[in-house]
């Protein structure tokens, strides 16, 4: 490594560990699907774009990490609460505090994103993100890091979360997979038909999902990226919800609703890679009363006859009538939406 590279490199480690940074950011025309609001997952993409920026700000792009030093960054786990609705066109200015604690093995950083309303700025979305950095193993052998950002260097992602109690029981279990992700089957293969799924979803309120991973979702030439966890956590609500008899198009035919999300976290495990048949299992733990609903996700793959849990995660759903293209507001579930989260059969027609 250069002179000029070191003190770069130094220089760049402290505005990271140190300096705010904050980015104008736009959500994209893609993310609003339903009127002109945006959807929880490209919220998302503002936070993680505000954080490459301030990567990009301290002198240590992703490509210049990556192309430098062979060191992939990685978002590792994602913990957003959304405040106030995104609309399309809407611009917001994105604030990033560093938060690494002393002796972490993760890069660690809060995100505001700020958007005016009514003349006034409101706090839309806050969020916490935490940072690997992993070395490139498929072209060549990384060199050693440089050591300011050494600590937060891992050589698979989750390798910060070991020994903690952070995968499911399912984790390790010996299983026999089966071949059932023909390409031809469209958006995959659910629980009754595949053993690994049938297996972890069991009896519990949970919906089962199997899919080969594409490398669209992927990032660094082989694994799944935080954002693809997002696209996968989308998706699988969406089949969920289908399955169900509730799902987004029912509700909007029949009563003008839409689901909105609060609050979702994802975070990675262990590594998922380009074309690997990924388990999703969703599963509702909480109905709240009428007004919201928390989910959990699960994601596995199967390697040498053994589930390997690689994310996790929880979303926190409600609903809200669109009252018109403009507005909408929260509504209360009724006893057929709460029966079908909960998994309930409908109550016998009186004879």
């Amino acid at each position: 490594m250069t002179e000029t590279l070191d003190a770069t490199v130094a220089t760049g480690a402290k505005a990271l560990l140190n300096t705010t940074t904050t980015v104008t950011v736009r959500p994209r025309y893609e993310g609003s699907n339903i009127c002109t609001w945006i959807g929880f997952k490209h919220v998302n993409y503002l936070v993680e774009e505000a954080v490459l920026d301030h990567f990009r700000s301290a002198g240590l792009s992703s490509r210049s990490l990556y192309e430098e030093f062979g060191l992939g960054l990685d978002i590792v786990d994602l913990d957003t609460r959304i405040l106030h609705a995104f609309h399309l066109d809407d611009t917001a200015e994105a604030k990033v505090v560093p938060d690494t604690k002393d002796g972490a093995d993760t890069l660690g950083f809060r995100v505001t994103l700020t958007i005016e309303r009514d003349g006034a700025p409101v706090k839309a979305v806050a969020s916490k993100v935490r940072v690997s950095l992993r070395p490139d193993g498929y072209l060549q052998s990384a060199e050693q890091p440089p050591t300011e950002l050494a600590p937060y260097v891992v050589q698979r992602l989750g390798a910060h979360l070991a020994g903690t109690a952070a995968e499911t029981t399912a984790h390790g279990v010996a299983v026999e997979s089966a071949d059932t992700t023909a390409l031809g089957e469209g958006r995959g293969t659910q629980a009754a038909t595949d053993p690994v799924l049938a297996r972890l979803v069991g009896d519990t309120n949970a919906f089962g999902w199997k899919w080969r991973i594409p490398y669209p979702y992927c990032h660094f030439t082989e694994r799944l990226q935080m954002s693809g966890y997002l696209r996968q956590m989308e998706e699988v609500v969406d089949l969920f919800l289908a399955d169900r008899g509730i799902s987004i198009r029912t509700l909007l035919d029949d009563r003008r609703w839409i689901p909105v999300v609060p609050h979702s976290r994802i975070q990675i495990l262990e590594e998922a890679l380009m074309e690997e048949d990924l388990y999703t299992v969703y599963t509702v733990e909480d109905v709240f009363k009428d007004l919201t609903y928390t989910s959990r996700m699960d994601c596995y793959v199967v390697r040498d006859g053994v589930l390997v849990q690689t994310a996790t995660g929880r979303i926190t759903h409600g609903y809200a009538v669109i009252e018109n293209r403009r507005d909408w507001s929260l509504v209360n579930f009724d006893d057929h939406v709460v029966r079908a989260l909960k998994g309930e059969a409908a109550p016998a027609a009186a004879g």
